[in-house]
């Protein structure tokens, strides 16, 4: 079977963070485009759940600060942008 190239605009900033997790478990790019396309074709769609991007440590840590009862909770955002004014 022959191999064809499939070419794909990036950001390098993307190109390097992905590089380095995929070296981390011991992927090349191009390894991990393969595994990618191929369970896309073995689940019939793609073989993850898309989410949405990890909160940062900052809003990590309010997210846990307001499970535990502390922080500050606003019924609009008027009231929070004026306390945040104030």
């Amino acid at each position: 079977m022959a191999n064809v190239t499939i070419q794909a605009r990036i950001s390098l900033e993307l190109k390097e963070q992905a590089e380095s997790v995929l070296a981390e478990i011991g992927l090349s790019t191009a390894d991990a485009i393969r595994v990618f396309l191929q369970q896309t074709v073995n689940s019939g769609g793609l073989p993850f759940q898309p989410t949405a991007k990890r909160p940062n440590a900052e809003t990590l840590d309010a997210m846990l600060e307001l499970e535990r009862g502390g922080g500050q909770v606003f019924d609009t955002s008027e009231k929070l942008f004026a306390d945040w004014r104030s």
